[in-house]
């Protein structure tokens, strides 16, 4: 019977881990090639007509495309598995991107290289003498980057290796390999230390928390913020344990000496907490009372505070899987029953055969602390309800196939946890200089919309779903939403066009104008703010050097000033009250526009799928100075805690953990090997 079974309907954990239950297509071979040669093949899009042949560009060799739903593909790395847009329906992405992902942002390929160039060093010099300090920096940063425990220097089977490698390298205890883990760590704290005090900008904070076996929580502070090149980065700080007695005035304290500690108390932008976190409120009013009273938070700390937006997307997706945790119940005793017997199984697939299903999907277990893999089984359990249903008169010790009833609530239920793992997939895409803040006011402000509309949907089962879940998301979104729609309002593509229409329909026409200018607002003051402080950049030519009375720099729109000769500048001074009066006066003809307004009137920028926002304002600062250096900080704006990289796919407390060994070592030893393992990624 093994030939009847379709190879899609079953698949263990491990190839759904992995492969996500999508087919792949084959890719070519291994070969890395530098950003350059990849530059000039990287345009060749494989189109309908060439469909089925072998795509011309290099990069298809460093890629694979797998299905995420009808007409839609993504592009999946082979070498560090991130997943990127290329296809939804008939709008294709190109190819830059995935370029820009091969030669800029893998790390595991930049790993790689790195690795090869080190080979190629010391086969041409064999000669060369050994040093056993060296060696043992080096040892060091292995442990630190790879997450060795510190004593695999006493086992065995690595002394026999190191030896076979190199015999003259006496080997180090556990003290010495601790003491260069902490020389590594202040040194390349020095490093980032000197670095964050030379960015043009303000930096942001973000604040995750860290449980352990033991009951202890640990607190991680992250610092994001865009260089002088409009390079986007996030840097670990600190970890450090949570104080005991826990308080919520002594987290806040410790966060403050952070910030003292760094020197960051008048460059501090924003901070973004953990959503999950119940005593959120009372943190963030902590931080700002104390920060407000110096006087170094902008809009007067109404921005200041920004919940996880990536943990908020789980928190839902966790409330929908809870609204039918009955019929996943079945759902999964029903393939324990299938994959329990390859009779079981044989049978499945025979069914599966005579009523002509075909799916795409695996049908496998899923890991119940992440909610993707469970929509991912419930998605292929639904191609196969007929199946589940005929099974059950077959064998008798069979009892658990989901009703009609039941099936309809999981077909509800995955409608919204669609939307809600392709906007997660959103966040876990944008690749190092691109999860800017920007990119996660379109995702917010629909899923409010179809919350919105669940409520009010006649149907019991959906509206039984979506009570659940509105009332979390409903929160965020009042908390976080002008925050949101100020960095998509930076976005040239978008300004505030975005925020009307979608505002539009989430309030309603007549509604929706107050919410409009509550953002209008916000963005004028902090502009404002801007404004106020020193120009960090020489004017162009054609702004003007007097500030008028609103506080706002001013453009002149007219034709190009005449060059005034001596006597005719002398005549002119008579006429300071005038142009002092002309300041004071608006009228309908005013010929001079603060750059605000002339950003904001300007035409939308095209949106093309290579658009960089980053590239866009670094190429535009000579004609907005000062809103650039407003748009800088904005779109800084960590909206996430969750790194570049990392899964975003969380329990349902939010919480990641540190493995069994690092719970055990002394806290300072902790912060130094994260720390440091986060630091080193990014050292020459």
């Amino acid at each position: 019977m093994d030939e009847m079974i379709p190879k899609p309907l079953i698949s263990n954990d491990n190839e759904m881990m992995h492969g996500h239950g999508y087919t792949t297509m084959v890719h070519g071979n291994n070969e890395i090639l530098n950003g350059n040669e990849l530059a000039v093949h990287a345009e060749v899009i494989p189109s309908a007509s060439t469909r089925g042949q072998k795509r011309k560009s290099a990069i298809w060799e460093h890629f694979t495309l797998v299905d995420v739903s009808d007409g839609c593909k993504r592009a999946s790395c082979i070498h560090c598995n991130q997943s990127l847009a290329y296809s939804s329906g008939s709008k294709n992405s190109g190819t830059s991107h995935l370029t820009r992902h091969i030669a800029e942002w893998c790390r595991v390929l930049k790993d790689r290289q790195k690795s090869r160039r080190y080979t190629t060093y010391n086969s041409s010099n064999e000669n060369a003498s050994f040093d056993q300090e060296r060696s043992c920096l080096r040892l060091a940063k292995m442990i630190i980057l790879n997450d060795y425990p510190l004593h695999i220097v006493q086992q065995p089977a690595f002394l026999s290796f190191v030896d076979s490698v190199q015999p003259n390298f006496k080997m180090v205890d556990i003290g010495t390999i601790e003491t260069e883990v902490y020389a590594i760590y202040l040194k390349e704290k020095d490093h980032l230390q000197q670095a964050l005090a030379n960015i043009p900008g303000r930096i942001s904070l973000t604040v995750g928390s860290l449980t352990t076996n033991q009951s202890i929580r640990y607190i991680s502070l992250a610092a994001q913020f865009i260089d002088s090149e409009w390079r986007l980065h996030r840097r670990v700080l600190k970890v450090m344990m949570a104080p005991w007695p826990q308080s919520e005035n002594a987290v806040s304290r410790a966060i403050i000496k952070c910030l003292s500690d760094w020197n960051m108390q008048d460059k501090l932008f924003t901070i973004t907490l953990e959503h999950d976190c119940s005593s959120h409120d009372i943190y963030s009013a902590n931080l700002r009372n104390h920060l407000s009273g110096d006087n170094i938070l902008m809009l007067k700390g109404q921005t200041f505070a920004v919940r996880c937006y990536a943990n908020i997307l789980n928190a839902v997706a966790h409330g929908v899987l809870a609204s039918v945790h009955n019929v996943i119940y079945l759902i999964r005793e029903s393939i324990k029953f299938i994959k329990a017997d390859d009779a079981h199984e044989n049978k499945f697939a025979e069914i599966a055969v005579e009523l002509k299903i075909t799916s795409n999907n695996s049908l496998c277990l899923d890991v119940t602390s992440e909610w993707n893999t469970t929509y991912l089984m419930l998605l292929a359990a639904l191609d196969y309800r007929q199946v589940f249903t005929l099974l059950e008169s077959y064998y008798d010790n069979y009892g658990t196939a989901p009703s009609t009833e039941d099936w309809k609530k999981v077909e509800a239920a995955c409608g919204f946890l669609k939307l809600l793992y392709a906007f997660t997939l959103n966040i876990m895409s944008a690749e190092g200089n691109h999860q800017t803040a920007n990119m996660f006011f379109h995702d917010a402000w629909v899923l409010q919309l179809e919350l919105q509309n669940g409520m009010a949907h006649g149907d019991d089962v959906i509206r039984g779903i979506v009570i659940g879940i509105h009332e979390k998301f409903d929160k965020y979104w009042k908390d976080c939403n002008v925050v949101l729609a100020i960095a998509v309002a930076m976005d040239p593509r978008f300004k505030m066009k975005m925020v009307e229409f979608a505002y539009s329909k989430i309030y309603g026409p007549t509604d929706a104008a107050k919410y409009v200018k509550l953002v209008d607002d916000a963005i004028l003051d902090l502009y404002k703010e801007y404004a106020a402080q020193p120009e960090l950049l020489p004017l162009s030519p054609i702004y003007v050097d007097q500030v008028p009375a609103d506080g706002l720099p001013f453009i002149e729109t007219g034709g190009a000033p005449a060059t005034a000769s001596p006597s005719t500048a002398a005549a002119g001074a008579g006429l300071v009250d005038f142009d002092m009066y002309l300041s004071e006066v608006t009228t309908m003809g005013q010929p001079f526009k603060h750059e605000l307004e002339l950003y904001l009137e300007e035409a939308l920028t095209q949106r093309t799928p290579d658009f960089d926002v980053l590239k866009w304002w670094q190429d535009n600062t000579l004609k907005y100075p000062t809103l650039s250096r407003m748009a800088r900080d904005v779109l800084a704006i960590p909206m996430s805690t969750v790194g570049v990289g990392s899964s975003v796919f969380l329990p349902d407390n939010g919480s990641r953990s540190l493995d069994d060994y690092r719970s055990s070592l002394r806290p300072e030893l902790v912060e130094a090997l994260l720390c440091a393992k986060d630091w080193l990624q990014y050292s020459p």
